[in-house]
């Protein structure tokens, strides 16, 4: 591996839930454009912002895009809170999904005070 966020274990957890994303995505019903756009743009998101941390010198740029990865994740939490209570997802991609983010969440927010203390 070449970039330094690809040795990441939260950019290889983040491609794998953009993957989960795109085939959830593909599933929803027409006329949930608004959501399936939020959805793939806040995943993707995730995934760039890591990328892009992992590629900054400074600790505190580092920090900032993955709190910004951070905060992409509880959006994509949230959409999939609402898909889920909108019933157009089945409670174990539910569960699959938010069991990604959550796990997604702890490494960044470990990434992100590991570069406080700098």
């Amino acid at each position: 591996m070449g970039f330094d966020h690809e040795r990441l274990d939260v950019y290889r957890t983040a491609l794998d839930f953009l993957e989960f994303t795109d085939s959830l995505i593909a599933s929803l019903p027409r006329g949930r454009a608004n959501l399936s756009d939020q959805l793939s743009r806040a995943s993707l998101s995730i995934l760039a912002n890591v990328a892009e941390g992992a590629g900054k010198t400074s600790p505190a740029d580092k920090r900032r895009h993955y709190t910004i990865a951070r905060g992409s994740s509880t959006e994509s939490a949230a959409l999939l809170d609402a898909c889920h209570r909108l019933k157009l997802v089945p409670e174990s991609d539910h569960r699959r999904g938010k069991e990604m983010l959550t796990r997604i969440v702890a490494m960044l927010v470990k990434l992100a005070q590991s570069l406080e203390r700098r």
